[in-house]
C-alpha cells in the first residue's frame, strides 16, 4: 500500500497538533515545509524542510498550518498556486452535528464540537476542545482557540480570533478582524474591528 502523504506547511506550534490529528486521520508521511526549517531537522520522524522537493510528486494533500490568520490565509493561496491539494482536517475525536459544513483547508483539533447547521468558513482553525455550536457561522481565516466557545445562532466574522476559554454567548455578531482575548465573554454584539479583553469584553484603545 502507497503512503497517504501530506505536505504541512509551517512547523510552529501549531504545526504540532496538525500533524497529531494528520496522523489520527491517517496520514502515513508528512512533511513540513517551513522557511526556517534547520539542516537535517525532523519531527515524529517526519522530516522538516525549506522547500517541497520535486520527489514528492503533484498534486498531494496539503494543509496551512499556523495561527496567524493573515498568514494562513497567503499559505493556503500559495497551495493552490503550487498545484496542491488544499484540505481540511478534522480529527476523529471531534462531533461535527447533521448538517454542519466545514470549509477548506480547516483544522478541527481533538475534542472540539461543532453543532448542527453549523458554517465554518476557509481555512479556519476550530482548535482543541472548541465549541461552535448549532447554527453559528465562522468567517473565512478565523481561530476559534483552544476551549473557546461560540454559543447557538452567533457569529464570528473573517479573519478573528476567538481567544482560550472566551465565550460568545447566543445569538450574538462579532465583525470581521476582531481579536478577542483568552477567557474574555461577550454578551453584545461586536461591531468595530479590534481587540477586545475582560469580562465583560471593553475594546483595548
Amino acid at each position: 500500500m502507497s503512503a497517504k502523504k501530506l505536505v504541512v506547511m509551517g512547523f510552529g506550534g501549531h504545526a504540532r497538533s496538525v500533524a497529531d490529528v494528520a496522523l489520527a486521520c491517517g496520514y502515513t508521511s508528512l512533511l513540513f515545509v517551513d522557511d526556517h526549517a534547520g539542516a537535517g531537522e525532523h519531527f515524529l520522524g517526519h522530516p522538516v524542510v525549506r522547500h517541497l522537493p520535486a520527489a514528492w510528486g503533484l498534486p498531494c494533500d496539503a494543509i496551512a498550518a499556523l495561527g496567524d490568520n493573515q498568514r494562513r490565509h497567503q499559505l493556503c493561496d500559495s497551495i493552490e498556486r503550487q498545484g496542491l491539494r488544499l484540505v481540511s482536517l478534522v480529527s476523529p475525536l471531534a462531533s461535527c452535528g447533521a448538517g454542519s459544513h466545514i470549509g477548506p483547508g480547516c483544522f478541527v483539533g481533538h475534542h472540539a464540537h461543532i453543532g448542527p447547521m453549523a458554517h465554518i468558513g476557509r481555512a479556519c482553525i476550530i482548535n482543541t476542545g472548541a465549541t461552535v455550536e448549532h447554527e453559528c457561522r465562522v468567517g473565512d481565516h478565523s481561530h476559534v482557540a483552544v476551549h473557546a466557545t461560540l454559543a447557538g445562532r452567533s457569529t464570528l466574522g473573517a479573519f478573528c480570533m476567538l481567544g482560550a476559554s472566551a465565550t460568545v454567548i447566543d445569538g450574538l455578531q462579532v465583525a470581521d478582524g476582531v481579536t478577542i482575548g483568552a477567557g474574555a465573554l461577550v454578551r453584545a454584539d461586536i461591531t468595530e474591528t479590534g481587540t477586545y479583553v475582560g469580562v465583560p469584553v471593553r475594546k483595548l484603545k
